[in-house]
This record gives C-alpha cells, sequence and structure tokens, in this order.
C-alpha cells in the first residue's frame, strides 16, 4: 500500500482502498484550500494517469475517470483507428477496435477510442508521481482563487497580522492568504514585530508563479490618501475632493484637498475638532508631519499654499512648460526650500509643476542678465545698434524666430521704428536664421551625431548640437540621462542652495518635456 499527505489530507492508493475515500478526500481538500471539488477530482484524475504511465508506459496516452458518485476508478489507453497502425501504443485497427467493445462498430479511420486497462496497485513512486501532479494542480487553483478573491481589493487599504519577517520584508496574514510588504514599501525606522495587527495600501495584484501575490505598501502616498477617507466622512461623501498627495515616509506629507460642497472648510474638516482626525493619520504613519493644502485652479495661489509656512511675494507662471518661479524674501527663503530641499520638493510633487525658488534680488539679477542676452543677440547678430536691440526685448521679442515670424505692422507699433526699418529687420532675420541652420547642420555633421539620435522626435537642431558638444552621440547615450541632467535645477548640499546647470537648460525645456524625449528614446532602444 503507498499513501502520501495533500494539505492534511492522507490519501491512500491501492485498489482495495474504500472507493468513496477519493471523493472524501477531494470534499476535504476544496473545503480546506476553498476550491472547487471537481478540480480536486480532475487534478487527481490527471495525477493517477500520469503514475499509470509509469505502470504502462511513457509512450502511451493514459485517461482516467473518477465516477462522482461511487468513487469507482477507470483507467484507459487512448488508441487512434488507423489502416495500418505502426505504433500499438497509440494505433488499433477498426477490426480490432470492434472486436474491442462491439459500441465501436460506428467508429471510422482516425477516430479515438478508449481501452479499459486494468486497475494496479499503486508503489511508492507512482504514489509520489500522482501526489506531485495533484499538490500543483491544487497550488496553482489557489492561487487562482487568491487572485481572483483579491483584484477587487487593489487600490483599497488591508489589514492582516504580521506573520514573519524575512530579509526586511515583512509577510502579512491577511486570513485565507498572504500578501507582502517588501522592505522599500515601510515607513523608515518603523518597529514591526511578528504578532502585530497592520495596515497597509494594496498598490498591486499579480500572478505569479511562486512567492506572495499581493503587494502592499504603508510609505506609498495613496496609503495616507485612504487613510483619510477612513477618517474624515466629508471626503467618503464626496463632499471634500483628495486632489493629490505626496510623501517623504516617515518624515513629512503634503495632501491637497478641494471642497466640492463650496460651504465646507476643506483643511478644517481634515483637521478636526482639535486636530483629531489628522492625528488619528499621523499616529497611523509613525509620526509623519502632515500639511494639508487648499486646492486652487491658479498654479501661483496653489504653490504659495504649498509652501507654507513661507510666506511668497510673487510667482511667474509658464503654463505651457508646467514652471513656476517662486519669488521671496530672503528670510523666507530657507523656510521654502525645507531641510535638504524636503519642502521644495514635496511641493513639486504635489503640484506637478517645476519649482524654481529665488530671492527678489536674484529674480531682478536674472531678469537684467536675460534683458542684456537678448539684447546682444540682437546687436550682434541682427547689426543692430544697442538701443534698437533694447526697445525690441522691451515690446516683448525675445528671439530672432520671433522678429522672422512678426508681421511689419506688428514692429511699426513700436515708436520709432518705421515701415521701412521693420522689413529691413525681418529681412536680416530670415538671412540670419536660414545661414544658422546650414552653419547647425555643418556643426552635427562635424560632431558625428548618430541618426538615430538626430530622428528623434522633439529634438531641434540646437539641442543635437549642444548635445553633441557634451559628447551624447547617439541614442543610448540620450536614454541614459536624467531628465535632471537635460533642465538643470537645484540641489541642497550641506544646506546650501547649488544650481546644477542643465545640458539643454538654455532651450527652455520643460521637466515633463525631458522625461517624454528621455522614455521615447528607450522606448526604441527596447523596442529595436
Amino acid at each position: 500500500m503507498a499513501h502520501f499527505f495533500l494539505g492534511q489530507t492522507k490519501i491512500m492508493l491501492n485498489k482495495r482502498a474504500d472507493k468513496l475515500e477519493l471523493l472524501r478526500i477531494a470534499e476535504a481538500v476544496a473545503l480546506e484550500k476553498s476550491i472547487d471539488k471537481e478540480l480536486i477530482i480532475n487534478s487527481m484524475e490527471t495525477g493517477i494517469a500520469k503514475a499509470a504511465k509509469s505502470k504502462f508506459g511513457q509512450e502511451n496516452d493514459i485517461k482516467v475517470e473518477i465516477n462522482r458518485e461511487n468513487g469507482n476508478i477507470e483507467i484507459f489507453r487512448k488508441l487512434v483507428i488507423s489502416e495500418n497502425p505502426e505504433n500499438s501504443n497509440t494505433e488499433i485497427k477498426l477490426e480490432d477496435a470492434i472486436n474491442l467493445n462491439e459500441n465501436n462498430k460506428g467508429k471510422n479511420i482516425g477516430d479515438e477510442i478508449l481501452q479499459p486497462l486494468p486497475s494496479f496497485d499503486f508503489g511508492r513512486i507512482a504514489a509520489q508521481t500522482a501526489k506531485q501532479v495533484i499538490s500543483f494542480n491544487v497550488r496553482e487553483a489557489e492561487r487562482e482563487r487568491q487572485y481572483n478573491d483579491f483584484i477587487d481589493k487593489k487600490d483599497s487599504i488591508l489589514s492582516g497580522i504580521v506573520k514573519r519577517l524575512e530579509f526586511g520584508n515583512v509577510i502579512v496574514d491577511l486570513g485565507r492568504t498572504e500578501a507582502i510588504i517588501q522592505k522599500n514599501e515601510l515607513i523608515p525606522r518603523e518597529n514591526i514585530k511578528a504578532g502585530d495587527r497592520i495596515k497597509a495600501y494594496c498598490y498591486d495584484v499579480k500572478r505569479e508563479p511562486r512567492g506572495q501575490q499581493i503587494f502592499l505598501s504603508r510609505a506609498h502616498p495613496k496609503f495616507m490618501e485612504k487613510l483619510f477617507v477612513q477618517e474624515v466622512p466629508e471626503i467618503y461623501d464626496g463632499l471634500i475632493e483628495i486632489k493629490s498627495s505626496s510623501r517623504d515616509p516617515g518624515s513629512r506629507a503634503k495632501i491637497c484637498v478641494k471642497a466640492v460642497d463650496t460651504s465646507l472648510d476643506p483643511v478644517g474638516a481634515c483637521v478636526g475638532m482639535r486636530g483629531s482626525r489628522v492625528q488619528a493619520v499621523v499616529n497611523e504613519l509613525q509620526g509623519e508631519k502632515i500639511d494639508i493644502v487648499n486646492w486652487s485652479e491658479d498654479p501661483a495661489i496653489l504653490v504659495s499654499n504649498a509652501l507654507s509656512p513661507a510666506e511668497v511675494q510673487r510667482v511667474n507662471v509658464d503654463s505651457d512648460r508646467k514652471k513656476l518661479d517662486v519669488i521671496l524674501s530672503e528670510e523666507n527663503l530657507s523656510k521654502a526650500i525645507g531641510r535638504r530641499g524636503q519642502n521644495v520638493r514635496l511641493a513639486t510633487k504635489l503640484i506637478n509643476y517645476e519649482i524654481n525658488i529665488m530671492t527678489d534680488q536674484e529674480d531682478s539679477e536674472r531678469r537684467q542678465l536675460e534683458f542684456k542676452e537678448k539684447t546682444d543677440n540682437f546687436v550682434k547678430n541682427l547689426e543692430l545698434d544697442e538701443t534698437l536691440g533694447q526697445l525690441l526685448v522691451a515690446e516683448g521679442f525675445s528671439t530672432i524666430d520671433d522678429i522672422k515670424d512678426s508681421q511689419p505692422e506688428n514692429l511699426t507699433k513700436i515708436e520709432g521704428i518705421e515701415e521701412e526699418t521693420a522689413l529691413a529687420l525681418i529681412e536680416r532675420a530670415k538671412e540670419f536664421y536660414e545661414k544658422d541652420q546650414q552653419d547647425i547642420s555643418q556643426r552635427i555633421k562635424d560632431l558625428g551625431l548618430a541618426d538615430d539620435l538626430i530622428n528623434l522626435k522633439g529634438l531641434t537642431p540646437g539641442m543635437l548640437v549642444t548635445l553633441g558638444e557634451q559628447k551624447i552621440l547617439n541614442l543610448s547615450d540620450f536614454a541614459d540621462l536624467a531628465s535632471d541632467e537635460l533642465t538643470g535645477g537645484y540641489d541642497v548640499v550641506k544646506g546650501e542652495r547649488i544650481k546644477i546647470q542643465g545640458f539643454l537648460e538654455d532651450f527652455a525645456l520643460s521637466k515633463t518635456e525631458a522625461d517624454d524625449l528621455i522614455m521615447s528614446a528607450r522606448n526604441i532602444i527596447y523596442k529595436d
């Protein structure tokens, strides 16, 4: 007699075993694993068929049928009716098939018949083979059941008991299954022990062949948002809307809220009486400081709210490039930036705009420098006197292209510029443009830029020259860059705010545009 354990149930396999035992086993395992009994029986049939191959020969095509009423096991060999059989294990003559069973009289060449095989005692090897097949199928069914049970719970908060810790990851018992909180999805310095009850945000449910399929996070911004939904009835009821959020897990977070019902104070509702509501969220996030920001359609007002407690003097908005220049006093500079740039970094993620923070003096110096650079460009390349160059810049003409594409009447509106002068300016701008394009094309050729980079949609000839001068010569070089390397920005080193020059900063490229260009390059390389 051979036997093995499936779950907590012992299966005994021999020809004298109780015929109803397999049905009882199937029912017990189905109940234990919360899966369909029919699937268990099908798995048993597959397992027994594999074991039968060890007895009758691997070249045979075996089929097993377990009677769902009385548990009788019937074993068959599948044979194909052939005119000239070459393999007796897989083929049979029509007359032999009829002799085998008179019911086969209606069969034709190419049809399949079932040849009954005698029952047999399962040896140890055969029983082990059956066990492996059945166990594998049961595990697969159990994982499929887990996936179907939890796919609808994605994007929600789940609660469970910490079962164990593995290499910094936390395994959470959710009842009928386990989930995982990976190390990078935990709140830093959070002390979690086996047996603790824990809440986490379910950000993904995957079909994985091994390991956990349910992925949880306590560091995700959505975890904080869902906690506010639980704590603030007005959000749950749809009277207040969460617009966005950003987190530095374990340290600080920002959440932006908007009142759908204009009679409500969204910030006050989220704070609660004596701070009770926000404090409940803070406690769950291990003391993380939370700034609740009032939403506004105006980016200038929104960034002022997001950079609190810093007081903003004024904001220059570039909606096309999604850039904001925030000007404030020297004493408010450190407040706006925050420790190690934390405040401005969270505000940037919150409102999805690039934020450039500067003092009034820095803004004035920047404007003066830009005015001088634009003036010098007109004076040098269009052979103008400085006064006329300054006049054009003051009237809003920033580049030679602006003049090239302008109509004479737009220039004659400027005091001191007559029609003859306007036409001459446009003509000079067109001549410069044509010569500049020729020079740029030759420069691109001399630098040796690869065609794959030249053909990347979104890169202008001027950008290509600048990239070539930085030894970025092909698509692979470009794809390895980060957006900050293209657009520039600021970093905080040892408490000091340091300017980082971007390769394409002079082309007023936004971070979103830089990200899109880099991703386009990566997609092309990956596709190839």
